[in-house]
């Protein structure tokens, strides 16, 4: 996540047995988006979690991180993926 070419990595941090969503921002992307809007995007998730809609949750979220992520860094013409998609569970 930290070693991205513009260091606009997201990680988006879930635990299940809790229901709590957090957001850690590499330096480039925390530099132009605080706090504030990343809580929202963790509330919505939450919430929808507290009420059993997990997948809907999950994608919301990842559609906000994006729309933010876009703000700031709008995709190129040959947009290149420098990190995995792919869930990792731990």
């Amino acid at each position: 996540m930290w070693d991205t070419e513009q260091n606009n990595g997201v990680l988006i941090y879930v635990l299940l047995a809790d229901r709590d969503v957090e957001i850690v921002a590499d330096r480039g992307i925390h530099r132009r988006v605080r706090g504030p809007e990343w809580e929202q995007v963790c509330h919505g998730m939450e919430s929808h979690f507290s009420a059993g809609r997990f997948q809907e949750g999950a994608l919301e979220g990842i559609q906000r991180v994006g729309e933010i992520l876009s703000r700031h860094f709008p995709p190129d013409s040959s947009p290149r993926n420098e990190l995995s998609d792919w869930p990792e569970v731990l």
